[in-house]
């Protein structure tokens, strides 16, 4: 008989997964309440999104905020493998405190309920469950009055980070082929998104025991799932129209995923999408490194990058 604490999967140091199904999250446990934070000037509250699901979201006000004068507003989706970390990390509260300050926009970061509690696609329903609350608010008459009050909706982003890119592009697909009312998307930030497939892309390298890794990862996330070649891991933008026209996939240099985003860009230009797509890539640097260390030039840089973009382009 198997020991109930014998290992199945070893995702070390994000989680790992015993016979008995338990799952042991060895990182992203801690939170931070939502405060006026002292660095930066940004103010920041949790809201709830849906009472009965328990989903909810933290938003970033910075401290420029007017209101005779509309903020960009983006949407964010934070990373964790849908497993660990939530919208009230440290790393992330860090992370978009910088952001909103740099970028000068409001910032909703989406709670969505995490596997294995809650297996796939359940945090993609929260998501949109959570965009469409938001959107509700186009109106100006949201039950949420900092987004009433302050938010641009003719300047609309989505974005994440690892897991939480692929949530943003699996919103923006949605938007694009559903259409829903308040949902005119300006732009998607893709920050090191996971995404992968069962082959690679031309010119790509991809080592047989990172595929075979990257396969077991979202198999365990998404039992359900047929493996790499699920288009919610694997998109493929022949397949559907987006709800936006710019883009911006940024990847660094040393992890596996960058591939993927590459090759993601090729395949915009290769169906003559027509937006406008940037990508970034940070040299030297691995999966997330500005999540972990806000301070190095690179991780200040690569906020910079986002705040550009959704600033269109205008200096910072």
């Amino acid at each position: 008989m198997d020991s109930p604490d014998e290992i199945l999967y070893d995702f070390s140091p994000l989680f790992r997964v015993f016979k008995d199904g338990r799952t042991e999250r060895l990182s992203g446990n801690d939170i931070v309440p939502a405060s006026l934070d002292p660095t930066t000037g940004v103010e920041s509250k949790d809201v709830t999104v849906n009472s009965i699901s328990g989903v909810s979201a933290r938003i970033y006000l910075p401290n420029s905020a007017d209101k005779a004068h509309k903020l960009p507003l983006l949407v964010y989706f934070h990373g964790g493998c849908f497993v660990v970390d939530t919208a009230f990390s440290p790393l992330y509260h860090t992370h978009l405190n910088n952001l909103a300050a740099q970028a000068n926009i409001v910032i909703v970061s989406v709670d969505y309920r995490r596997v294995p509690e809650h297996p796939l696609p359940i945090a993609y329903e929260d998501s949109w469950a959570a965009v469409q609350w938001i959107a509700s608010h186009a109106s100006r008459n949201g039950q949420e009055p900092w987004i009433n009050i302050y938010a641009d909706f003719q300047s609309f982003f989505l974005g994440g980070d690892s897991a939480g890119a692929n949530i943003a592009h699996n919103m923006a697909v949605r938007a694009g082929s559903e259409s829903p009312a308040g949902l005119n998307f300006t732009g998607i930030v893709l920050v090191h998104s996971f995404f992968w497939g069962k082959e690679a892309g031309p010119g790509q390298v991809i080592l047989p025991g990172t595929r075979a890794f990257a396969e077991k990862l979202w198999l365990c996330v998404n039992p359900s799932s047929s493996g790499l070649d699920d288009p919610l891991i694997s998109p493929d933008p022949r397949t559907y129209t987006f709800g936006c026209r710019r883009m911006i996939i940024l990847v660094a240099e040393r992890e596996a995923l960058k591939h993927w985003g590459l090759y993601y860009k090729e395949l915009l230009e290769r169906i003559g999408w027509g937006g406008e797509v940037e990508v970034v890539e940070t040299k030297d640097e691995d999966h997330l490194f500005h999540i972990y260390d806000p301070t190095t030039d690179k991780a200040k840089s690569l906020v910079k990058s986002i705040a550009s973009f959704v600033n269109e382009g205008k200096r910072i």
